[in-house]
């Protein structure tokens, strides 16, 4: 309980305040850690796939150390408040995503449950319906040739015979 602790003020200093979403992404942390063995990842070792980008993800950064620059933080815009932790070293994965509370609690009472509860109360576990996504990889940037900006080549879009990057491309839809 101890480690909790610290770990729970530590993403509390970094998020700002306490609230049942940061809670939330603790408890992913513990589940991770009770389930794969996950630790710290100093580089790539670990990667999180986040399907939400709620209080959660702090948390998963300051405990599991995948942050979206070292390209192990992966944002997956579902909406569903699910995480999946993959291992490189040994090739286990595994999702998790909140069980729905059977009873009504304010938001105090909500965080309170979610940290003194099991992972096995909180979370449904199951292998994550993708892939491990690749390593990160570095891009030649290419300047735009609307405004002048510099983005990854693989974020640039041909437009009217230019090279140009996602803000100055000019869509073309007709439709469905």
């Amino acid at each position: 309980m101890c480690k909790l602790v610290s770990e729970w003020q530590r993403c509390v200093e970094f998020h700002g305040h306490e609230c049942p979403g940061l809670a939330m992404g603790v408890k992913a942390c513990e589940a991770a850690r009770e389930k794969m063995n996950i630790t710290f990842s100093k580089d790539e070792e670990v990667v999180c796939v986040t399907e939400n980008d709620a209080c959660g993800v702090d948390a998963i950064q300051v405990i599991t150390g995948c942050t979206f620059g070292k390209g192990n933080l992966i944002y997956k815009g579902t909406g569903k408040m699910a995480f999946s932790f993959f291992n490189r070293s040994n090739g286990e994965s595994l999702r998790m995503i909140v069980k729905d509370p059977t009873e009504e609690m304010d938001r105090k009472q909500r965080q309170e449950y979610i940290l003194n509860s099991s992972v096995d109360k909180i979370f449904s576990f199951s292998k994550p319906t993708f892939s491990l996504p690749e390593k990160a990889r570095i891009f030649t940037t290419i300047a735009c040739e609307n405004c002048g900006e510099g983005a990854p080549e693989y974020k640039m879009r041909m437009n009217d015979g230019k090279m140009v990057c996602l803000d100055c491309f000019k869509d073309y839809s007709r439709g469905w």
